[in-house]
């Protein structure tokens, strides 16, 4: 195990894995989070300035979220962020439905490259490499 600072508030603990939050600060970032689920549930148009205002949680931590994919929005919301590719209005996550099928595509065809047959390296089909045997006379 190692000894990190919190980078939320500078005091030491065990890390573990992931980010380098305490368990004290991550759990108040997990209330934060119930806090704002819970207030989009009830204000579904309210844009996220005034959730960030209203639930006392910075713009950036619920930008994170949303590309996280914990929290998602209607089609008819007016909370969205853009896609990190085209720059497309999204509700949720990184990329939007276009560009996550042609990055699939994409992978898909250099995973799918032509086989190449791979050749025996004993069998040389070029007869002047072979070892050759010179006849002795008795």
């Amino acid at each position: 195990m190692e000894v990190k600072n919190c980078i939320k508030c500078m005091k030491l603990f065990n890390y573990v894995s992931g980010p380098s939050i305490c368990p004290a600060c991550r759990k108040n970032i997990e209330e934060q989070f119930k806090e704002v689920r819970l207030y989009i549930r009830k204000n579904s148009d309210a844009s996220i300035s005034e959730v960030a205002e209203a639930c006392n949680v910075d713009i950036k931590q619920i930008r994170q979220w949303i590309r996280e994919e914990r929290l998602s929005f209607s089609s008819d919301s007016s909370i969205g962020i853009e896609c990190e590719s085209c720059g497309k209005s999204i509700k949720t996550g990184r990329f939007c439905e276009a560009c996550k099928v042609q990055m699939a595509t994409n992978l898909s065809s250099a995973y799918k490259k032509e086989e190449v047959k791979e050749e025996n390296p004993y069998e040389n089909k070029d007869t002047s490499s072979k070892m050759r045997f010179l006849n002795k006379d008795k």
